[in-house]
């Protein structure tokens, strides 16, 4: 059974970065090498919102909420998803969630993968 599970969240000022990471079990090594892997955020009192999305080829998409600033990275020899937020405003408070396809996957279409596996979530907290 595959299990994602994310750390590295906390309280940050406005115009600080956090860095997330996502540490994936379960998968083999080839098999990571394959799949998407994706963040997401949810907001109290709003809908889960699809962060970043990477594919096996390294090609990535973002919400245009956080484009410019935040980057997201696979490192397939560690099987660890990363998430670098900089440049942080009170917007980007939420719980964020770490997602893995089961199968091979693309984002070349320009389209969010679909996911089978999620994390648990961990809390980022951005004050003015």
């Amino acid at each position: 059974q595959v299990a994602v599970v994310e750390s590295g969240g906390g309280s940050v000022q406005a115009g600080g970065s956090l860095r997330l990471s996502c540490a994936a079990n379960g998968y083999t090594y080839v098999t990571y090498t394959g799949v998407c892997m994706g963040w997401f955020r949810q907001a109290p009192g709003k809908e889960r919102e699809g962060v970043a999305h990477i594919d096996s080829d390294g090609r990535t998409i973002y919400a245009d909420s956080v484009k410019g600033r935040f980057t997201i990275s696979k490192d397939n020899a560690k099987m660890t998803l990363i998430l670098q937020m900089n440049s942080q405003i009170t917007d980007d408070t939420g719980m964020y969630y770490c997602a893995g396809s089961k199968w091979r996957c693309t984002v070349a279409d320009g389209a969010p993968p679909a996911y089978n596996y999620w994390g648990q979530g961990t809390q980022v907290t951005v004050s003015s």
